[in-house]
């Protein structure tokens, strides 16, 4: 009798774990699962599939709230749901663990998790330039020469950040140890240099700005004055979903680019859009993107193997990276499309965006 209580009170258990299985569909929802906090739901009924995409709130990661932006106001057939991040080595743990399948991040970093096995390719960059070295207003620091026995701040040893300033060290007849590297994740940045913790920091915009615009810091070298045409982020997909899905790879390309088109020339709105995706004053994000459009671009995000071998050659002198890598195994150009409109944004449909984020 004991036993057939036992076998009727499992079977019961079960029987509710089945029904639980059946009414959540946990395979059909394995992305919103991944997804935290998402901002926008748009009016697109017709899409098909739904991914998340990793991004930090940095400019150099902007076309990705705007590719989720776009996705869900147009007859897109995915919608993109951008999930925040703070830090480079939590996102890198989430791509390894597949609990995102494509995200942005710091190229040295995709180099990295390519060498050490991770299946990644990058498939888009992110951005031109965007980045700038900061100092404290009143600081005394006119070089990076003044930079000696200070300490300044990088995102990650895996920052191309890093490798530009071990090559204008370099460039100076510095030695590796003449400037003390600290790591923080960016948010934390220029509270760090206003409260005198750290001397200076290198990142992408808009913390640069936010430090300017409050009135204790300022740009010590652009990126782009000591490497042109720089880059800091790209676009990374896992080839699982490469080569299971690779038509939502496609829509996601194509979003990112014409994203990046409309951003080049919507400046303005582009920062009104994103404020609530990045959780920061629009104000700060304006400046970036009006004061100068040299500041950060995105046009010319067609990944070469020409920008790749720069970095690695870096990655390699320095130490961080350990091996070459093919190209054909880092790079894969082939969702790049060949014609390009911008996005369809509506200024009415950011309006009714912020409307809703407040």
């Amino acid at each position: 009798m004991k036993l057939t209580k036992t076998t009727f009170f499992l079977g019961i258990a079960l029987f509710i774990i089945v029904l639980g299985v059946l009414r959540f569909k946990p395979w059909n929802n394995l992305t919103s699962m991944a997804t935290k906090d998402v901002i926008h739901q748009g009016p697109n009924g017709l899409a098909h599939h739904e991914l998340a995409i990793g991004f930090l709130p940095v400019t150099c990661h902007l076309t990705c709230p705007v590719t989720d932006f776009a996705s869900k106001t147009t007859h897109s057939n995915t919608n993109f749901d951008s999930r925040l991040f703070t830090d480079f080595p939590t996102v890198a743990s989430a791509l390894e663990a597949k609990q995102i399948q494509a995200t942005f991040m710091i190229a040295p970093l995709a180099m990295k998790l390519r060498e050490q096995g991770v299946p990644v390719k990058i498939c888009y960059l992110g951005h031109r330039d965007g980045s700038e070295i900061i100092v404290g207003k009143n600081s005394s620091i006119r070089s990076l020469a003044d930079l000696k026995g200070k300490k300044l701040a990088l995102p990650s040893l895996f920052s191309n950040q890093n490798f530009v300033i071990h090559k204008l060290m370099q460039d100076y007849g510095m030695k590796p140890n003449d400037i003390t590297f600290v790591i923080l994740p960016p948010p934390d940045m220029p509270t760090s240099l206003a409260s005198g913790a750290i001397d200076a920091y290198f990142v992408g915009e808009p913390f640069c700005a936010k430090a300017e615009l409050d009135g204790y810091g300022r740009v010590l070298y652009y990126a782009r004055d000591i490497w042109p045409n720089f880059i800091s982020c790209v676009l990374v997909v896992h080839e699982d979903l490469i080569k299971s899905n690779p038509e939502v790879v496609r829509d996601l390309v194509r979003g990112i680019a014409q994203s990046g088109l409309w951003a080049e020339t919507h400046r303005a709105e582009a920062a009104k859009l994103v404020a609530p995706y990045y959780r920061q004053n629009e104000k700060v994000l304006n400046y970036v993107l009006t004061s100068n459009p040299e500041r950060v671009k995105y046009v010319n995000l067609s990944a070469t193997d020409e920008d790749f071998q720069q970095i690695e050659d870096m990655g390699l002198k320095l130490g961080y990276l350990k091996k070459r890598t093919p190209m054909s195994e880092l790079l894969d150009r082939s969702f790049e499309p060949k014609d390009l409109t911008p996005a369809a944004i509506t200024t009415a449909e950011i309006t009714d965006h912020n409307k809703h984020n407040r």
